[in-house]
């Protein structure tokens, strides 16, 4: 058995409650790194990091889920966005640019300290276009090795998606917190301050010609997802002189910050094995993008 393929055996088996590595990852205590980055299961002797950017309204622990999961294999960092949580008294930024500069500027120092120096993207919906865009903003030698894209269109095809004018209960709907909110109903107007302020940021991104990045980049959409077809996935294809691959997995709009299985067995064969995964034999839905 290879390494790669043990890692990915280690990493499945670890959603088992009784193994070590499972109660290692419960019991981790998340550790901030400044105001833009926590670090939810520490792994510090990982070689990779994974840096994950939340969907809108998201925040850090949206990814405590994943970081347990791929804990056998990668440290996840996930980005912590003002304007909610722990960062309520942190104006978000102006605009799209603004945005992508000041997480640029936070992230560069903690890029090469995976203990085999190699780092990852992973974004989803706002935080999928917020990733690709960090990694086209860093120095050509600093990108990540793979950036990882789900629930979201190719950036040539970006639009606000006419959700500024739905009400609170299909916008919640549309982007997948309707079932985290209807656990908590206090929740609701938390998810919907922080989905509002991150679509009005995202409403000022304009889309501009540009060499593609070299990294290798995957792109996912969830079976189920409402918000974007699968047929959409494609159109990452020109935004990279890298590998590409893409391939529709089982959930919705959210894939990653639900306790489920699928996007964590696939981010592990890509972050261990470096190849992409068995295309989706899932039916293609045809939509606008």
């Amino acid at each position: 058995m290879t390494t790669a393929t043990t890692a990915v055996t280690t990493a499945r088996a670890a959603t088992a409650s009784g193994t070590p590595a499972a109660r290692t990852a419960r019991t981790a205590r998340p550790r901030a790194e400044g105001d833009w980055l926590l670090v939810p299961v520490p792994q510090p002797h990982r070689p990779v990091r994974l840096f994950c950017f939340p969907h809108a309204g998201g925040d850090a622990t949206s990814y405590i889920p994943l970081a347990r999961a791929l804990a056998p294999v990668a440290e996840v960092w996930a980005l912590r966005p003002p304007a909610r949580g722990g960062r309520s008294r942190h104006p978000m930024p102006p605009d799209f640019d603004a945005l992508t500069a000041a997480v640029t500027e936070a992230l560069i120092p903690h890029l090469t300290g995976a203990e085999g120096g190699r780092f990852a993207f992973y974004g989803q919906s706002f935080g999928a276009l917020l990733a690709y865009e960090v990694a086209r903003a860093l120095p050509a030698d600093r990108r990540p090795e793979q950036v990882v894209v789900a629930g979201a269109p190719a950036p040539a095809e970006w639009t606000e998606r006419e959700t500024r004018d739905l009400d609170a209960s299909e916008l919640l709907r549309l982007t997948g917190l309707d079932e985290l909110v209807r656990a908590d109903p206090d929740l609701a107007e938390l998810a919907l301050g922080g989905i509002r302020t991150d679509l009005a940021v995202t409403a000022t991104y304009r889309h501009r010609p540009h060499a593609p990045i070299g990294s290798a980049l995957y792109a996912l959409a969830g079976a189920d997802d409402p918000m974007l077809a699968t047929t959409c996935l494609t159109g990452w294809a020109a935004h990279t002189r890298g590998a590409f691959g893409h391939r529709v997995v089982p959930g919705g709009h959210l894939l990653a910050t639900v306790d489920r299985p699928g996007p964590a067995e696939l981010l592990t064969t890509l972050l261990t094995e470096r190849r992409e995964p068995a295309p989706s034999r899932t039916a293609p839905r045809e939509q606008r993008c």
